[in-house]
């Protein structure tokens, strides 16, 4: 394979990564663990 192409597929991997782990981090079990800050300073 060309190297532009193993690179191109590394760097969509690793975005495709980042990607599953921030909707899995917002969405799945450890969402319930976050905090909302516009909750915590009500007026």
């Amino acid at each position: 394979m060309e190297p532009a192409t193993v690179l191109s597929i590394t760097i969509g991997a690793v975005v495709l990564a980042i990607t599953g782990v921030s909707i899995y981090t917002a969405f799945g079990p450890p969402s319930k663990e976050l905090g909302d800050p516009f909750e915590d300073h009500e007026d």
